[in-house]
């Protein structure tokens, strides 16, 4: 079987390494940090959530880079609030915005609204004039439950994208089989992905790039500058403005990169790829 590495013009044991900036559009922080890290940094693709105030400056900003939608159905800062774009009533938590947790967003939306709700998001990225290049979840909320993942991959097939997914072998710990009905479908993901719990990612990075695995691997930072803007409202903004520093100033990371003859390559190419069949 051919591997999605070789699928991308590289051999079956190389290591491919996807280096995604989450939560572009969040705010303008995010935006400045996750722009700065694909133009002049490691980030070689982004997820833009859409329902967030700052999407849309987002997207006045946008040169034709990689990015994605982070599908969107929670807001998890107690002082910072984004809703639905359908303003669909299952959505909303009890303050005004999406719920704060995956677990009320599982618990009270209706999945007709969050598939009208899903699908808007992403068409509304292409409306602004991205060319997106794939699709993942925010925190996860899509690829955890099997009625949400179906929404996740329907819209995969719907618009020709892979997808983020957790690798192969969490299967079995998550209890539905995500990524074999996503390979039915045609529908492709990388190999593995490097779960970071929460914001600051640079340990784990460090960490992947150093044990990196043949095929392809996806990590994910938040990267932001650090402005008062950020410190208002989130407590864990060090982490992301590290990331910002990680991925554009600290030029050891850079060199353990190119030392270790991992190939950097954006989730374009296995868009591309996936659509050529």
């Amino acid at each position: 079987m051919t591997t999605l590495a070789e699928r991308l013009g590289h051999g079956a044991d190389t290591r491919v390494l996807i280096v995604n900036c989450d939560d572009l559009g969040m705010c303008h922080s995010a935006n400045e940090g996750v722009y700065e890290s694909l133009r002049d940094g490691l980030g070689t693709s982004a997820s833009l959530m859409v329902p967030c105030p700052w999407a849309r400056e987002a997207a006045a900003r946008y040169r034709g880079e990689d990015v994605g939608v982070h599908l969107t159905l929670t807001a998890e800062f107690e002082l910072y609030r984004w809703g639905p774009c359908t303003r669909s009533p299952s959505l909303f938590g009890g303050d005004g915005g999406f719920p704060p947790t995956v677990a009320d967003s599982w618990e009270h939306a209706d999945l007709d609204e969050v598939r009208r709700e899903l699908r808007a998001q992403l068409e509304r990225a292409i409306l602004w004039g991205f060319d997106v290049t794939h699709l993942d979840s925010h925190m996860g909320t899509l690829q955890l439950r099997p009625e949400f993942f179906d929404v996740y991959l329907d819209l995969a097939v719907d618009f020709g994208l892979p997808i983020r997914l957790s690798g192969a072998s969490t299967q079995e710990r998550v209890g539905f089989p995500f990524r074999d009905l996503s390979a039915e479908q045609g529908v492709l993901s990388p190999d593995h992905l490097v779960v970071v719990n929460g914001v600051g990612s640079r340990r784990a990075v460090e960490r992947a790039v150093m044990d990196l695995r043949p095929g392809v691997t996806e990590v994910y930072l938040h990267p932001a500058t650090d402005h008062s803007e950020l410190r208002s409202f989130d407590p864990n903004w060090a982490g992301r403005v590290d990331d910002h520093h990680l991925l554009t100033r600290d030029s050891e990371f850079r060199s353990a990169i190119e030392r270790s003859g991992v190939v950097l390559t954006g989730w374009r190419e296995i868009r591309d790829a996936q659509r050529s069949g």
